[in-house]
C-alpha cells in the first residue's frame, strides 16, 4: 500500500492563522509540530518512507521542504493549480497507474488530528486487505457528534464484517454538506456517519471510476498520462481544463453502492476544520484551550491563541474564540466559528489580499 498525503487546501475557516501562503497544515495548531509532520510521522509507524507521497499546490513546495527536508522531490506530486479533490486525486491516480496500477493507495488528509493512532493504523491495514480481497472502494467514516453542514455524510447499511475490531459496513449512499435541518435528522437516525476523506482503492480502479462517473475528467486524466509518458509539455494546460469539483460530488455520489465498503473509524478523529471543532476536540468538559501567552479569569469553554510576545487576557467570557496572529485579530462566539470564512470572503471583495 502507498499513502498520499493531501496538502493542497487552504482552510479558510481557520483564519487568521490559516492563510493562502501558509495554510493550517503547516502550523503547530494542536501540538508542538505542524499538522502535516504529525500526519507523516503517524504513517511512518505503518509504512516505509518510500511508500509515502505528498500531493500539494505549487506555492507550498518550499513550506513542505522546510518542515520535512528529508522528503525527496520524486515523492512530491505538485498539482499545476488548485482544482479541489476530484482533479487532485485523479491526477495522483493517473500518475500512480503508470508505475503500479494495482497496488492499493490511500489518500490521507494532512490536517486531521487522531487521538488513537494504533486504531487508526489498524483501520488502514484492514482497508488495504479489503481492497486487495474485494476490489471495492474502501472509505472511512466516523460517528458524528453534532449536525455539521460543512462535512459530507455517509449512510451505512448492514454490517459486512468485523476485522481486528474494525467494523466494516455496506455502503448505502453519500450526501455532501447537507443543510442544517437535514444534518440534524442524520444525527438522530444514527445510520449516517461523517465522511472523513480517507479513500482507498487501486490507481486502476480510481481511473476507471473517473471514466465511468466523470468522463470529462477521465478523458483529461488520460491525456495527462499520455503527455507524461512522452515527457512532453502541456500537462498544466490539460489540468487547468478540469472542473473545480470534489471527488465526493464527481464520483462517490454516483457510484453503485455495491462497489463501496465503509469502515467505521473509532480512533478519536477531528478534521480541525474550524475553531469550534478544534476547541471541542481538545477541551475536556468545557475547559479552555489556550496557546501562547494567555491569562484566563472566570472564562470557560473558550479557545484563545496568542502570540508568544503578547499577553491576551480574557475576563468573564464563555464559549468564545479569540485568535491573535499579530497582524490580525479574530473574536467571535464559538457558535458562529463556522462562519469565519465570511471574513475571508469580505477581505477578498475589498481587495485586501495581504491578510488572506
Amino acid at each position: 500500500m502507498k499513502a498520499i498525503i493531501l496538502a493542497g487546501g487552504v482552510g479558510t475557516r481557520l483564519w487568521p492563522m490559516s492563510r493562502q501562503k501558509k495554510p493550517k497544515q503547516f502550523f503547530e495548531i494542536v501540538n508542538d509540530v505542524p499538522l502535516i509532520k504529525e500526519t507523516y510521522n503517524r504513517l511512518l509507524r505503518l509504512l516505509p518512507s518510500e511508500k509515502i507521497f505528498f500531493s500539494i499546490s505549487p506555492s507550498f513546495d518550499n513550506l513542505l521542504h522546510e518542515i520535512l527536508p528529508e522528503i525527496s522531490n520524486d515523492h512530491i506530486l505538485i498539482e499545476p493549480e488548485k482544482r479541489d479533490t476530484g482533479p487532485a486525486m485523479g491526477y495522483v491516480a493517473a500518475l500512480m497507474e503508470l508505475y503500479d496500477s494495482d497496488e492499493p493507495i490511500v489518500f490521507i488528509p494532512s490536517d486531521h488530528n487522531i487521538k488513537d493512532e494504533e486504531m487508526f493504523l489498524r483501520t488502514l491495514e484492514v482497508g488495504d486487505m479489503l481492497v486487495r480481497k474485494t476490489g471495492k472502494l474502501l472509505d472511512i467514516a466516523v460517528t458524528p457528534t453534532f449536525p455539521s453542514t460543512v462535512l459530507g455524510y455517509t449512510r451505512i447499511g448492514e454490517l459486512y464484517d468485523t476485522i481486528n475490531d474494525v467494523k466494516v459496513y455496506r455502503f448505502a449512499g453519500h450526501t455532501e454538506k447537507p443543510p442544517y435541518e437535514v444534518a440534524k435528522q442524520y444525527l438522530e437516525k444514527g445510520s449516517y456517519l461523517w465522511h472523513a476523506n480517507y479513500y482507498m482503492w487501486t490507481p486502476r480502479k480510481f481511473m476507471e471510476a473517473f471514466e465511468t462517473y466523470a468522463p470529462e475528467i477521465g478523458k483529461v486524466l488520460r491525456e495527462i498520462q499520455h503527455t507524461t509518458l512522452r515527457q512532453a509539455q502541456g500537462i498544466d494546460v490539460f489540468f487547468r481544463s478540469l472542473p473545480k469539483i470534489s471527488f465526493d460530488y464527481s464520483v462517490t455520489e454516483k457510484m453503485d453502492p455495491q462497489e463501496v465498503l465503509i469502515m467505521k473509524g473509532n480512533f478519536g478523529w477531528s478534521d480541525i476544520g474550524a475553531w469550534d471543532t478544534l476547541c471541542d476536540h481538545l477541551s475536556d468538559k468545557g475547559q479552555n484551550v489556550t496557546k501562547g501567552k494567555c491569562l484566563m479569569i472566570d472564562t470557560k469553554g473558550s479557545l484563545v491563541y496568542a502570540p508568544e510576545n503578547k499577553l491576551v487576557a480574557v475576563l468573564g467570557m464563555e464559549d468564545v474564540i479569540i485568535v491573535d496572529t499579530g497582524d490580525a485579530l479574530l473574536v467571535c462566539p464559538k457558535s458562529r466559528a463556522q462562519e469565519v470564512k465570511k471574513i475571508v470572503e469580505k477581505l477578498l471583495e475589498s481587495g485586501d489580499d495581504k491578510l488572506i
